[in-house]
């Protein structure tokens, strides 16, 4: 390897360099005509000082202020914890900076997916039946109606690990020694279903439960009804069957109202049940059963047909982030967020935890004050309300992350904020409102995975691009959620549920432009149904409301 393949430094502005290698103490290392000598071993993804530093120097990278030294650091002193704290400069609302250079999009000219065109002119890329409850008294209610119509409908998909206590079991009853039993090789086998699916046109039905809907504030049930009816109008939602207990704090009243906010012509197949009305807990399951059949029978009368890019809208999330995200994954997913939005496609970028560092970047990126001033505004309060509880963004990063090089909020921030490109900011919402327009949206929600993707979801994001230097699972009941690795050995480790690898940018073989291409050809496989993607394959259902008390 190359000394230009061992080292990189992010931007010209920077104080410190990447390590793409593991550097042992004392060991020299040349970048651009000047030699480091390790102070001690610096492992691949973390950082390096390139100049001596006295406390209270502050840290750059990204070219922005990322932490303050708490002692002196020597020129080619490891970055870390014990060392650094986290800092990031103030920012105000200044002058707009809409100007920005649009990629190339001749290869993708004309390109369509197959989806499922909606009344409402949206498109979506999966066609999906939702079961909701509106508190969380009728989650064994809706456990009851999964028992009675996933299988037998062709829905069954779960993994079965019941082999392997059978093999177990064997292992005991032939006189096995616990260390045999240890060392036994075990597998585990997809359930099998006699059934084939009897709607093909339904890609699945979906049971969204939930712990909220009553107690609590009633701004969490108002948050709640609005989250829900985001997924009701989704694009990749077909229609939907609504469970109601009737005294709790999420009206159905409401949730009519923050549908009708989403949807004002809403003619989607609706069926909503008040177990109080109803009278017998049979009853209403009967009447879900049925119900919840005959909207799936409506729902197979759709198929795919042709559809313009522009109907995409990508989630952008990262979650079980390393040192390596901020310089392959994202800047890779930045890249296809800049191909989608110059194709009049939307994209959102959240976790405003995450965002704490490079905010007046993005602000003098929105196309007018008054969207600057709402990003200014969502971003003080919630780390106002974090500190009052004595946290604050400062806090964020994970055990996982500092392990892997994020050692400061505004080192993870800034590297995550790649994921939103270059283009203008053309909206800014709250918690859960609805993506209205093309081009780059900021959504307040927390940096929290799960509540992150589902808040996307809910806001209309019909794909969801992960991206994870560490690995997880995460994924979306409705939407697919792409799982793209930063590094090579990640992708090879967990191959079972990452989708697609950037550790080709850290070994030289791809640019960020190739790679963020090659991903947005892999979206429209997804959109139009042609690629199954792991979460998907997995059945990883993950579905988390965000309580508007503090979650980073």
């Amino acid at each position: 390897m190359s000394t230009q393949q061992i080292v990189l430094k992010v931007h010209p502005a920077d104080n410190v360099l990447v390590a793409l290698a593991n550097l042992l103490k004392d060991e020299k290392v040349v970048f651009e005509g000047q030699e480091y000598v390790m102070e001690e071993t610096v492992k691949a993804k973390h950082k390096f000082a390139t100049t001596d530093l006295a406390a209270g120097d502050s840290i750059i990278m990204y070219g922005v202020l990322v932490g303050k030294a708490q002692q002196p650091i020597k020129k080619g002193g490891l970055i870390s914890t014990s060392n650094v704290k986290h800092a990031a400069s103030d920012f105000t609302v200044g002058e707009r900076k809409t100007q920005w250079r649009k990629p190339d999009v001749s290869g993708f000219a004309g390109r369509t997916f197959k989806g499922y065109h909606r009344a409402d002119g949206s498109v979506g890329t999966a066609n999906y039946w939702v079961v909701i409850p509106m508190v969380f008294c009728e989650n064994r209610n809706l456990d009851v109606l999964q028992q009675a119509l996933v299988n037998d409908l062709g829905y069954g998909r779960n993994r079965s690990y019941q082999v392997q206590s059978q093999q177990l079991i064997e292992l005991y009853r032939t006189g096995k020694s616990v260390e045999e039993i240890l060392q036994a090789d075990l597998h585990a086998d997809y359930e099998k279903h006699a059934s084939q699916r009897l709607f093909p046109n339904v890609d699945g039905i979906k049971f969204l439960t939930h712990d909220g809907g009553c107690g609590g504030t009633r701004q969490d049930a108002q948050a709640l009804c609005g989250l829900l009816a985001g997924y009701i109008t989704h694009p990749n939602v077909a229609g939907a069957t609504v469970l109601s207990l009737g005294c709790q704090n999420a009206q159905v009243s409401m949730l009519e109202e923050e549908i009708r906010k989403r949807s004002p012509q809403f003619s989607k197949p609706l069926y909503i049940l008040e177990q109080q009305k109803i009278g017998k807990e049979s009853a209403l399951l009967s009447e879900a059963i049925k119900q919840t059949f005959a909207g799936l029978v409506l729902a197979n009368q759709q198929e795919r047909e042709p559809a313009p890019l522009s109907k995409i809208c990508i989630g952008l999330e990262c979650g079980g982030s390393d040192g390596f995200s901020g310089i392959s994954a994202n800047p890779a997913i930045g890249y296809t967020s800049d191909l989608l939005v110059t194709l009049g496609g939307s994209v959102i970028l959240s976790e405003f935890p995450e965002l704490c560092g490079v905010e007046q970047n993005l602000s003098d990126r929105c196309v007018d004050v008054a969207t600057a001033e709402r990003f200014s505004h969502l971003m003080r309060t919630y780390n106002e309300r974090a500190k009052a509880v004595g946290s604050g963004f400062d806090m964020n990063p994970s055990p996982g992350n500092i392990r892997d090089g994020l050692i400061t909020d505004a080192i993870k921030s800034a590297g995550a904020a790649k994921k939103g490109g270059t283009s203008p900011v053309t909206d800014v919402l709250d918690y859960p409102e609805k993506v209205t327009k093309p081009g780059l949206t900021l959504l307040c929600t927390p940096g929290n995975d799960v509540e992150s993707t589902t808040a996307e979801v809910a806001s209309g994001a019909n794909i969801v691009l992960f991206t994870t230097g560490l690995g997880t699972p995460t994924g979306n009941p409705i939407a697919p959620v792409v799982k793209i690795a930063t590094n090579t050995p990640l992708y090879e480790r967990m191959q079972d549920i990452i989708d697609i690898n950037t550790g080709t940018i850290i070994e030289g073989k791809e640019t960020i432009e190739q790679a963020g291409a090659r991903i947005l050809e892999y979206v429209i496989g997804v959109a139009s149904g042609d690629i199954e993607i792991a979460a998907v394959r997995h059945v990883q259902d993950d579905f988390i409301p965000w309580k508007r008390g503090v979650s980073l």
